[in-house]
């Protein structure tokens, strides 16, 4: 007899506001009751969540769970509820390597890799290093003026954005417009993120036209030219992956700089190991990722069949969230997950993903992580907070875990 199960629908939770701004203590008592849980989202659309760490880090190498966008589509109007239709988006936008199942994922990130190298990366350490200085100074200087200041606004957020930027060869002058982009993108109002979402499209199509013209020593310039038995990514091809790189590029970062710090912040012991070890930042860095990662929820995946994750199952044609969030506070996979604790050994964990979609920015992530908190903390050796730690505010989003604003006193 099976032993297979589906889970209730009944009670169904929802991805709403209260969700984002505690969802550790939620995903405890979904991970007691069942492996994978159907939920709603804010629009009433309908997902599986899978909560546990061993189902997670299996479904998101399981080729059963599908993140085709060219068939996406089909499935989520199916779930649309009546009267709130999902956002429309260019095939340009999607047309990235996080949206395909192979032969075209592996096509796609073969000619990514040629461009987005190991080397590459390693090599904008002296730059990174510059702008954290910069940036520090000028918060110091702002500092002076004022009692705290906003850590993310002055700091977490104009880091990465400009690693970013410079990296893909994006004008100075363009930058700020990609900051409001991405918020947009990430955040809960589909109206807003399909106005972002059309507006970064025409720019990036400009941008590519402009540096076929006048090629430059940047990852842009490297992803026009990579090519493999003569391949190379086509114009749509190229828009889709730049938009990847810029959003997830930024946004991840943000998130890790800001949480970490936050994380220290409220754990004075942890914090004062690395004050007496400034080489501890990688330590930081990677419970960091573990403890409150920069991703909260997978991207979308579809059931292409049905499949059972522990004893629920998942039937075929139903849309699929992996929580990354949730699988790495998993008591089954680290004992005493829920402490942020730099001893622990954080081996496995899910922040950048797992399989075929592992983040291939995750060295840049961990390389601006790791630079930012060391310098954060041997330029302001007295950081503190500037307002109760139950006063944070989470933004808005089910796929970034990032806070609205960290105000600290950096003296």
């Amino acid at each position: 007899m099976s032993t297979t199960r589906r889970c209730p629908h009944a009670e169904t939770p929802v991805l709403d506001d209260e969700f984002v701004q505690d969802p550790h203590v939620r995903y405890a008592h979904m991970r007691a009751d069942a492996p994978a849980q159907r939920v709603l989202t804010v629009t009433g659309m309908p997902v599986w969540v899978i909560t546990r760490y061993a189902e997670a880090r299996a479904a998101l190498a399981d080729s059963r769970f599908s993140k085709d966008f060219r068939r996406m589509g089909a499935v989520m109007d199916g779930h649309a509820q009546q009267g709130k239709p999902r956002p429309e988006f260019a095939d340009s936008i999607q047309a990235h390597m996080l949206n395909m199942d192979p032969p075209d994922h592996t096509r796609l990130r073969k000619l990514v890799m040629k461009a987005f190298t190991a080397r590459r990366v390693e090599a904008l350490r002296p730059r990174i290093e510059e702008i954290t200085a910069e940036l520090l100074e000028a918060m110091a200087a702002k500092a002076s003026d004022m009692s705290d200041v906003d850590l993310l606004d002055e700091f977490a957020f104009p880091l990465p954005i400009r690693v970013i930027c410079e990296l893909l060869g994006v004008p100075e002058e363009r930058r700020d417009e990609f900051r409001t982009w991405s918020n947009s993108l990430v955040g809960g109002d589909p109206e807003s993120a399909r106005q972002a979402a059309g507006a970064m499209s025409t720019y990036l199509v400009e941008l590519i036209a402009r540096k076929r013209r006048e090629p430059a020593d940047d990852l842009l310039t490297a992803l026009i030219e990579a090519s493999e038995d003569s391949d190379r990514l086509g114009e749509q091809e190229l828009v889709g992956m730049v938009f990847l790189l810029l959003v997830a590029g930024h946004e991840t970062t943000v998130n890790l700089i800001g949480n970490g710090v936050l994380a220290l912040l409220r754990n004075p012991d942890q914090l004062a190991a690395v004050r007496a070890d400034p080489a501890r930042v990688s330590d930081v860095v990677e419970e960091t990722l573990r403890y409150d990662g920069p991703v909260n929820l997978a991207t979308l995946r579809f059931t292409a069949e049905a499949v059972t994750m522990g004893d629920v199952e998942i039937p075929e044609g139903e849309l699929v969230l992996v929580s990354l969030s949730s699988a790495n506070r998993d008591e089954d996979k680290y004992a005493g997950a829920q402490e942020f604790d730099l001893d622990r050994s954080t081996s496995g964990h899910l922040a950048f993903g797992h399989g075929i979609h592992f983040c291939v920015g995750a060295p840049l992530a961990r390389l601006e992580g790791q630079v930012a908190v060391r310098r954060l903390i041997e330029r302001f050796p007295n950081l503190s907070p500037a307002a109760p730690h139950d006063d944070v505010r989470w933004r808005f989003s089910t796929l970034m875990r990032g806070l609205e604003t960290l105000p600290v006193r950096l003296n």
